[in-house]
């Protein structure tokens, strides 16, 4: 997690993960500012240019071009949140949302090197943790359990993003998952789903499907209820691919049920004929397709 500015604050330490009192630090604010240009821009004005680099639905989408304006993105909203007056609670929580958010799909899409997948996530779910922060309530709640702060929160898309990155941070620090950071991400994925369960298509549950099908038994994994997850996911999002690519690699494969699998392959790439399915979420379905190929590649399905 973020170490910047750690001094003489209060650390609260639940399940084995440590979690860093106050508003989340950023790397030294000059260097950002001078590296990207952007002395004496507002923070409204940063925003803007941020969400236009991140939009990823106007006009056509390449994947690998994306990229660069991900990564621009991500500092310009840094940039914007260093700027912005602690009492603007509404629009710290979007920019620390949208950051959550960025640095998952920076991690999810783009990177590949250990280190830095590692210092996405960790930066996601600080992000997200910030957010989730703003709310006195949270804080309250916070103070005699994490989780129960966690369960009871409102914003989903701090939630969804906190337990997203907090499920691939854990992948480095088996320790912390067993030691009660998986019990975290499943009250993330649990809430979203009392919130809003056709929140990004069905994201929700999708996640929680993964997280099911992923994990160890002894850490709560069920591979049945991992199917039911997948199957309410595609019920709610029929246009978001990875639903279905989820199904067939994390159940269908491991269960052995092979006509599954190839099936809803191959309902994928018909679906994904279409321009409107990939325009409805350009990133994630241009991966999943791109993966759904691959696991046909792979001989099974012959």
């Amino acid at each position: 997690m973020l170490r910047i500015g750690n001094q003489g604050k209060k650390v609260h330490e639940e399940g084995g993960i440590v979690r860093q009192r106050g508003s989340i630090g950023l790397v030294i604010l000059s260097l950002v500012f001078l590296s990207i240009g952007v002395i004496g821009s507002t923070p409204r004005s940063l925003i803007e240019e941020a969400d236009r680099l991140y939009d990823r639905w106007s006009g056509g989408f390449d994947l690998s071009s994306y990229g660069e304006n991900l990564r621009e993105a991500i500092s310009l909203y840094e940039a914007a949140l260093a700027g912005l007056p602690e009492e603007s609670l509404q629009t710290r929580a979007y920019v620390l949302n949208r950051l959550a958010r960025a640095e998952f799909e920076l991690g999810f899409a783009y990177l590949t090197d250990r280190d830095e997948l590692e210092a996405a996530y960790s930066k996601g779910k600080d992000y997200a943790l910030a957010s989730l922060r703003l709310d006195p309530a949270f804080r309250e709640t916070e103070e005699e359990s994490f989780r129960a702060a966690l369960s009871g929160a409102n914003d989903i898309d701090a939630i969804f993003w906190y337990g997203n990155n907090l499920g691939r941070y854990l992948e480095f620090h088996p320790l912390t998952a067993m030691r009660g950071g998986m019990k975290d991400v499943r009250a993330s994925f649990e809430r979203a789903i009392g919130l809003d369960p056709g929140y990004l298509d069905g994201g929700p549950w999708r996640a929680l499907g993964s997280f099911l099908a992923q994990i160890p038994s002894a850490l709560g994994g069920n591979i049945d209820r991992a199917e039911e997850a997948f199957r309410s996911a595609i019920s709610l999002g029929a246009g978001y691919l990875e639903n279905k690519v989820d199904l067939a690699e994390y159940v269908m494969k491991p269960k052995g049920d092979t006509e599954g699998f190839c099936s809803l392959l191959r309902e994928v790439l018909a679906e994904a004929d279409d321009p409107e399915v990939i325009a409805r979420w350009p990133l994630y379905n241009t991966l999943a397709v791109t993966r759904a190929r691959d696991l046909l590649a792979d001989g099974l399905c012959n």
